[in-house]
């Protein structure tokens, strides 16, 4: 991968691990790390042989919306520059969340605006349950317009309501309890969670859980007729059945054994959460 500016990026056997780094900014979003970002997940899609890929922020913080030089900026262009920034905004959300490889965001500090789009559009996030959230876009004069579609997705249109137009900040237990993540904890159990969620990952069959994940995606995003997913998911069951994994997997559920994919993690194989 090509030097990065705003990211490090770590591969540890089958696992990409994507830091944003720009901690003395607390990791806000500026139009090279939207650019990055993009670039690593729409390349990371691509690889077969990844499991997983894990976003985390570096410092005090996972991300704390938009950079201030930034806001500036934008705020002096004229409508069309600010039309396609946000296409390059919506296009980021879109590329994580269209990724074949399954994704794990962690996060803690802070989440403001556009970082609460970042972690919506992964499938699993787990946060420190002293996270301060904001959809404070509302504070500003302006709307979480390019995160609404994939934060609406993970918890519906009234609990959206309440947090989009309040803009109000709220804390990681009820970031929870709305779906907005998945599962939120002390930072003392935050190791273990982790490592928990990397070891049910990687004894899941690889080929299986993108297959899943993409039918995921085909029945909520696609817009597709009732009538036309019932032949669709039956051919993706018969050929997923009929594919070495799926031979080798129930085979192994019958003879009562790991299949050949299962990796347990034995080292520190997960995020920094220092």
């Amino acid at each position: 991968m090509n030097q990065l500016e705003t990211l490090i990026v770590e591969r540890k056997e089958d696992i990409l691990y994507v830091y944003l780094n720009r901690p003395e900014v607390h990791n806000a979003l500026n139009e090279t790390m939207i650019e990055e970002l993009t670039r690593v997940f729409h390349e990371s899609s691509k690889d077969e042989t990844l499991r997983l890929i894990i976003l985390k922020g570096k410092g005090k913080s996972f991300c704390a919306g938009a950079d201030l030089n930034y806001m500036k900026n934008i705020a002096h262009q004229s409508k069309d520059d600010n039309y396609k920034d946000g296409q390059r905004l919506a296009k980021l959300f879109k590329t994580i969340y269209r990724c074949h490889v399954p994704t794990m965001a962690i996060v803690h500090g802070a989440a403001f605006g556009g970082a609460n789009g970042l972690f919506a559009a992964c499938d699993v996030v787990l946060a420190d349950e002293n996270t301060t959230f904001a959809f404070s876009e509302v504070k500003m004069g302006i709307g979480p317009a390019t995160i609404m579609p994939f934060i609406i997705r993970r918890i519906g249109e009234y609990p959206a309501r309440d947090l989009m137009l309040t803009g109000r900040r709220f804390k990681g237990k009820e970031a929870e309890r709305t779906g907005l993540v998945t599962r939120s904890v002390s930072s003392g159990l935050m190791v273990e969670t982790t490592k928990k969620y990397i070891s049910e990952f990687l004894s899941s069959a690889p080929k299986a859980t993108r297959a899943t994940k993409q039918l995921i995606q085909h029945i909520v995003y696609d817009g597709v007729e009732f009538e036309e997913l019932i032949d669709y998911t039956a051919g993706i069951i018969a050929n997923l059945r009929a594919d070495k994994e799926g031979q080798e997997g129930m085979a192994a559920f019958l003879e009562k054994r790991k299949p050949y994919w299962t990796r347990q993690t034995t080292k520190p194989d997960f995020p920094d959460l220092d």
